[in-house]
């Protein structure tokens, strides 16, 4: 498999320049003083589609030569992945067909459909999913763009970190979530060549920790249906972000179901933001962690934005 180069991250930027934010950088004194550290939250819940993941498929979607994506582009995710290729597509007038647990938040269905993205429905399981976009991919002949393990998608997810180390200077650290690893992958291939010196931790819940677990064991675990709050943390690592975790990233962290959820209201209440489950993982990390990020300069990928408002995890805790 193609591994990608930072020159593909350099590539993917100008390519999907026209078709997203470059997002703000937020701070919080508040925050600052209760973990003792400084935290740069960048703020991909602002994003496109309010996902980080926008960025991957536009890098996919607008890098199809015209035969390959006229018969669109396909594939299967709990939900920010298949909005952002649904958004990606609708703008380069392409079918995009996702499979999707029925499990997955109505909001994030809701959003695949408004972008016009065609929606086939799985059992929440990796198995299922997989079985079910097979049939989907040999009936409709289009290019699968997998959520992580794909090297476009990778390139893509690097653009967010560069931007990062462009707006503040001097980051010790940056904590990003981990599922199937294609944030962490494209921030330990834009951060290890252009600024090698920062440590790259991953945050995980302790429910779905199979990248912890594969990062201490050495290879990869997969869990086939974890259960989380943090919907988007689900999926296990595959071999391609694989290479970039076990070569990149300093530790992963885990962090329990309450500590999300704490940390998740916590962003909501004192920064005034929109941030999904999956995005308050690295906070509550931090949080657990004080030590390792005591006087550090830390940046942490707010990863979404795409909450369901009638179900937030609060109002059962």
């Amino acid at each position: 498999m193609y591994i990608p180069t930072y020159q593909d991250v350099v590539d993917a930027h100008a390519r999907i320049a026209p078709y997203v934010h470059r997002t703000p950088v937020l701070t919080s004194s508040y925050l600052n003083e209760l973990t003792g550290a400084e935290l740069f939250f960048k703020c991909e819940n602002f994003q496109k589609a309010a996902a980080f993941k926008v960025r991957g498929a536009s890098n996919a979607v607008f890098g199809l030569s015209d035969e390959k994506a006229a018969h669109g582009v396909a594939t299967h995710s709990s939900g920010n992945h298949a909005l952002s290729l649904a958004y990606a597509a609708g703008r380069r007038g392409i079918p995009c067909h996702v499979v999707m647990p029925r499990t997955a938040p109505q909001a994030k269905k809701d959003a695949v459909i408004g972008y016009g993205g065609v929606i086939t429905e799985c059992e929440p399981s990796t198995s299922s999913r997989e079985e079910v976009f097979a049939k989907v991919e040999a009936e409709t002949g289009a290019d699968f763009v997998h959520p992580y393990n794909d090297p476009r998608v990778i390139a893509g997810q690097g653009t967010c970190s560069r931007e990062l180390v462009e707006q503040v200077e001097a980051l010790d650290a940056v904590v990003a979530p981990i599922g199937g690893g294609g944030m962490i992958s494209g921030t330990c291939l834009s951060l290890s060549n252009i600024a090698p010196e920062i440590k790259i931790y991953a945050a995980e819940p302790e429910q779905a920790d199979d990248a912890a677990r594969s990062f201490r064991a050495g290879h990869i675990i997969a869990d086939d249906a974890p259960e989380t709050v943090a919907d988007g943390l689900k999926v296990p690592l595959k071999e391609l972000t694989w290479h970039f975790v076990s070569t990149h990233v300093t530790d992963i962290l885990t962090a329990s179901e309450q500590e999300i959820i704490d940390a998740m209201r916590l962003t909501w209440a004192r920064m005034k933001i929109v941030m999904e489950p999956s995005s308050a993982v690295p906070l509550a990390t931090i949080l657990k962690n004080p030590e390792v990020f005591a006087g550090k300069r830390v940046g942490i990928i707010v990863t979404g934005g795409n909450v369901d408002l009638d179900r937030l995890p609060w109002m059962n805790s």
